[in-house]
């Protein structure tokens, strides 16, 4: 709502409202560094996920060397499926940790040179809110089917309705994805 009377700058209570309303409006824009309370744990958790992922990948890399090359005695082939499994799904997650640690700087702190020298669609260069949570959405998606696959490479079906069930999740979740590329087809 508009000031009912008029600003008269020799008037020390106008004065005084005045330098009240910067002062309030400059601690609102700063209170955007606030986010950086979310963007810097995102980033970190962001690396520590990568890191433990390429540590588990390493580590199926070994356990496979040691079966086939050094001659081991432990079957790897019952764990190696769901420990690679385990290791994208954590990718995943970090990569979701990036976009939104970015994004969320992007919009409400500063603007991100070197993403915006790059193509549009980068995950990093987002617009609003809307576009951080569609793309973080897009790998979230990704992540539950991941997580979907390795909990189905432990099955044992128990009767033939299992089967059905399980056929029946791998349809919606073909549908999903299908969808899904229809709604982003123009980007």
């Amino acid at each position: 709502m508009p000031h009912s009377r008029k600003q008269d700058p020799s008037d020390p209570l106008s004065r005084k409202q005045t330098r009240l309303e910067e002062g309030f409006e400059r601690f609102l824009w700063y209170s955007r560094f606030m986010v950086l309370l979310a963007v810097v744990p995102s980033l970190l958790g962001a690396l520590a996920l990568f890191i433990i992922a390429t540590l588990d990948i390493l580590e199926v890399v070994i356990d496979a060397w040691v079966y086939y090359v050094a001659g081991g005695s432990e079957d790897i082939h019952d764990t190696v499926v769901t420990d690679v499994i385990v290791a994208v799904d954590m990718y995943l997650i970090a990569i979701v940790l990036m976009i939104f640690g970015t994004g969320v700087y992007k919009l409400f702190v500063s603007r991100l040179e070197l993403a915006e020298q790059r193509d549009s669609p980068h995950p990093f260069n987002v617009q609003s809110l809307d576009q951080l949570k569609d793309k973080i959405a897009r790998v979230v998606i990704l992540a539950v089917i991941i997580e979907f696959f390795r909990a189905v490479v432990g099955i044992s079906f128990a009767n033939p309705l299992d089967a059905i069930y399980l056929a029946l999740s791998v349809l919606a979740l073909a549908a999903a994805l299908y969808l899904m590329s229809l709604a982003h087809r123009g980007e």
